[in-house]
């Protein structure tokens, strides 16, 4: 669907204070009076643009005199490759000592910790690194919570030159394994246990089955959570955190400057098609790029409080962590986002005066079948911006949040993914809001979508891609010696050319809408169709909470076509009969096209998803076809995939 271009925004910026803003201030020191004319000076004049980044963000280390080497070359371009930096000095250069982080798991724990005492955390987790013998490249592991430990371990970590990898703590074991097997991390750092919607759930059998299957390890290190003394003595080599070295509070951690391109983070592919990839993130392209995103994008200042609901396992939690370079203070959280009665995030925003607050679609659409109205339970008036990522912002999502949770608010759904660490596309606060479209392309970086013939379209769908280099871009792919599975992943589609597998739409107001992954996408007669498409429709039934839609080959054995078929999840006491089939359908009819209409609505009880809440298509259609699912350690739920299988409702 294309929204045109005499829509009415839901949200403008306000005359009096947009000037305020960081991306303001940047367009008026580099000489750009609208957005358009930056985003294309920076797309075309990158060896002007990111030196600029550097500069007006205020990144510490030493640039060097070269931006930009083989810049027509992706993969293969090189940035800034004289600098010598540190995320971690970075992330920790703020001399004041306000706030670092405030943290609550559920309405267990509520901890703060200032700058001081997060650097003294750094450097004591540090110096056991040191002492374990951890230097520079040597990787270390975290299967943790999102808790101040996490993040002094990951600090400490990347100070060194180390390479940090993470795993949130509901991983099983193989999940776990498949990831930093690969890896061969030297040290293990994981929770004895954690919280979630009010249940205490134990790790240390699992942490012990962890460790003694991978023999890199050095150390595994057990932080108290569940209990304040755990027995860890099931676990090799494992030490508790409260028993590491103590270091002066007015010690600073040790930070070696590295190369840009030196590995800073490893993150995952979802996994739910084979063994994870392992995507090698730098120290330079992840700070430079996040710091374009948190204060030109996000308009983070200093003393900002900055929220997202994230796992360790999930590429959010490093974007949240990095706006510590920004100034601000981090607002951590541990838990289900729907303890305390479906509030705890909004009782969050409010006790803590949050300004960002970063949450999921998924999150926004189930708040809204709640019935919840923030607006008028919660005093939000310190909240400046909400984002939304994960999958594709509904309009009606947009109308929730414009509705019940703040009028004056800047609502940035963003898009990009694990595979470059930060967005393609997001918000912008010198740019108005529209219904259903994420607002502009990022500074910097030169996004397209292409049609199958690789030309450039407007108001039509086709692949989002990104035509030259940017700073994040992957170094490569961890056990990919000639970077060939690197390449297949993003640049075999279209030649020199990043094709990201988003199936999109630039709009008339230059901003974009997302209708799915383009492999998820559905082929009735043809027609390709994005599977956001009819969520939309389906998910405004009361009776429908969440749904998943496949193509079916149809006939059976045979490529010939595809039948849309549709799951639905129902909300409690809800009936799949003939008659709420036939408004699921009349629906889709009304408000698509005849060929988005489903031959087939299935109800199940569960819709499997990944460890970051992404539902799983691609698994569900391998059920459906009788194919196996390879990675099913990669899913948050892989029980509910029996649900799929062997239905008797898809043999006709």
């Amino acid at each position: 669907m294309t929204y045109p271009i005499e829509a009415a925004p839901l949200w403008r910026p306000n005359p009096a204070t947009v000037g305020d803003t960081r991306m303001a201030q940047f367009m008026q020191a580099t000489g750009h009076g609208r957005y358009a004319e930056l985003w294309q000076w920076s797309v075309d004049k990158p060896e002007e643009f990111w030196p600029q980044v550097w500069r007006f963000c205020g990144a510490v280390g030493e640039r060097g005199e070269t931006v930009l080497e083989d810049g027509g070359k992706m993969p293969g371009a090189r940035w800034f490759p004289q600098a010598r930096l540190n995320y971690a000095e970075n992330l920790l250069r703020h001399a004041d000592d306000g706030e670092a982080l405030v943290f609550w798991g559920e309405d267990k724990v509520k901890r703060r910790m200032t700058r001081r005492e997060l650097r003294g955390e750094v450097a004591r987790f540090q110096r056991f690194l040191i002492e374990a013998g951890v230097g520079e490249g040597d990787r270390v592991a975290g299967y943790l919570p999102n808790l101040p430990e996490t993040l002094a371990a990951m600090l400490a970590t990347t100070a060194l030159g180390a390479i940090w990898s993470s795993a949130s703590p509901d991983f099983g074991v193989q999940g776990v394994l498949d990831r930093f097997g690969q890896i061969e991390p030297k040290v293990l750092v994981c929770v004895d246990g954690y919280w979630y919607n009010g249940k205490a759930v134990d790790c240390l059998a699992k942490n012990a089955e962890v460790a003694a299957q991978m023999p890199s390890l050095v150390k595994t290190v057990v932080v108290p959570y569940l209990d304040e003394a755990p027995e860890i003595g099931g676990i090799a080599n494992a030490v508790a955190w409260p028993a590491l070295p103590a270091a002066d509070a007015a010690t600073m951690p040790v930070f070696k400057r590295v190369a840009f391109d030196h590995p800073l983070f490893i993150m995952y592919s979802s996994g739910t098609t084979g063994v994870p990839k392992c995507i090698v993130h730098c120290h330079g392209g992840v700070l430079l790029q996040h710091l374009k995103e948190h204060v030109l994008h996000s308009d983070v200042r200093p003393r900002d409080r900055l929220f997202y609901f994230t796992t360790c396992g999930w590429m959010m939690w490093n974007w949240l962590v990095s706006g510590l370079a920004a100034g601000a203070t981090l607002l951590l959280y541990d838990g289900s986002p729907f303890a305390a009665g479906g509030k705890v995030l909004f009782d969050y925003a409010e006790a803590e005066r949050m300004t960002h607050f970063g949450t999921s679609a998924k999150f926004i659409d189930a708040a809204a079948k709640q019935g919840l109205t923030p607006a008028r339970t919660h005093d939000l008036g310190a909240l400046r911006a909400m984002f939304s990522t994960g999958s594709p912002l509904s309009p009606e999502g947009f109308d929730w949040v414009y509705r019940e949770v703040k009028a004056d608010i800047l609502l940035a759904s963003i898009s990009g993914g694990t595979d470059i660490i930060s967005c393609f596309v997001l918000g912008n606060p010198v740019l108005p809001v529209y219904r259903g479209e994420i607002q502009c392309r990022g500074l910097g970086m030169a996004v397209d979508v292409f049609n199958e013939d690789g030309s450039p379209v407007r108001g039509e769908k086709g692949e989002l891609v990104c035509t030259r280099p940017f700073p994040v871009m992957p170094v490569g792919f961890w056990n990919d010696a000639d970077g060939s599975k690197y390449r297949a992943a993003y640049f075999e589609r279209f030649d020199n050319i990043w094709c990201h597998g988003d199936f999109s739409e630039l709009t008339a107001h230059d901003g974009m809408i997302i209708y799915g992954r383009s492999d998820a996408t559905l082929n009735p007669g043809g027609v390709r169709i994005g599977t956001a498409e009819i969520y939309r429709q389906v998910e405004q039934l009361p009776e429908v909470l969440e749904s998943l839609v496949i193509g079916q080959d149809w006939p059976p054995g045979r490529n010939d076509d595809v039948r849309v078929v549709l799951f639905v999840k129902l909300a409690e006491g809800a009936v799949l009969d003939a008659a709420l089939v036939e408004r699921i359908k009349q629906q889709i009819r009304a408000n698509t096209t005849p060929r988005h209409v489903p031959a087939k609505v299935v109800q199940v009880l569960d819709i499997p998803r990944t460890k970051s809440g992404k539902i799983v298509e691609l698994a569900v259609r391998n059920v459906v076809h009788e194919r196996p699912v390879k990675n099913v350690e990669a899913l948050a739920n892989p029980e509910a995939l029996d649900g799929f299988r062997q239905r008797p409702e898809l043999a006709d």
